[in-house]
This record gives structure tokens, sequence and C-alpha cells, in this order.
């Protein structure tokens, strides 16, 4: 089921791009990457996907301009947002904005599985319970 769940990791980081691709492809996932918002969107237009692992603190588009986007032009795609900040005003902000989940850096490899997987199961609930018509 995983192989069938598309992954865009989104962070300015090289290092943190590339740890989240081994986790998440090792658990199963189909990842691709990103190194800011601009190219996420652009991955977005392409390709069929079905979470988003956004950091917060990036240049062009930041965390929250990208979530805001996906979820205007693309609601049916779960979003994580990522803080090394721990700013809960930040985390109540993406929340709000539509945010699935968020994770606070560091991370352990399996909190990160764990985020990920409860988002997935989050979006596709509410897909389907907004797909249902009315009897």
């Amino acid at each position: 089921m995983k192989n069938s769940i598309s992954v865009l990791v989104v962070d300015d980081e090289e290092m943190m791009r590339n740890l989240l691709e081994k986790i998440l492809k090792r658990e199963g996932y189909q990842v691709v990457a990103a190194g800011d918002g601009i190219e996420a969107l652009d991955l977005l237009r392409r390709q069929q996907i079905s979470l988003v692992i956004s950091d917060m603190k990036m240049p062009r588009m930041n965390g929250l301009q990208l979530l805001k986007r996906i979820k205007a032009d693309y609601p049916e795609v779960g979003v994580i947002i990522m803080t090394a900040y721990g700013d809960t005003y930040t985390i109540k902000d993406a929340l709000l904005l539509g945010a699935d989940e968020y994770i606070t850096k560091p991370f352990k490899s399996y909190e990160i599985s764990l985020v990920t997987e409860r988002a997935y199961w989050r979006q596709l609930s509410a897909v389907h319970h907004d797909t249902k018509t009315p009897s």
C-alpha cells in the first residue's frame, strides 16, 4: 500500500532532504524532493503527490506560503510542516491554515514515519468523506 503513496519532501538543506528520502523510501513510500517552495509547486503541477513534508524556514517561499498554495490549489494533498524552532505560534498558524501534522526537528526516524502515516490516513479519510454523496 505504501508504495502507492508519493511523498514530496521540501527542504532547502540537502542533508535533511536526503535523510528524509532515505527514511521514507525505507518505509516503502515513493519519494521526490524539492529544494524550495517554488520547485515544490512545479513538481505538484507535473506529478501526482499524496503528501508534502515541508520545512518552515526556506528562501523564496516559506513553509506557510507553500501550505496556503497547496491547500488552495491541491486540497487533496496532505501537508506536514517541519520546524526546527519549536515556535508554538508558527505551529498553530500552520494547523489553522490546514496542515495535517507537524514535526519538530530534530526527530527520530520512527517519528517521521509515524507522522507521515498519520497524515496520510487523515487526508485519505477527509478526501473520502468529501466525496460521499448525501443520502
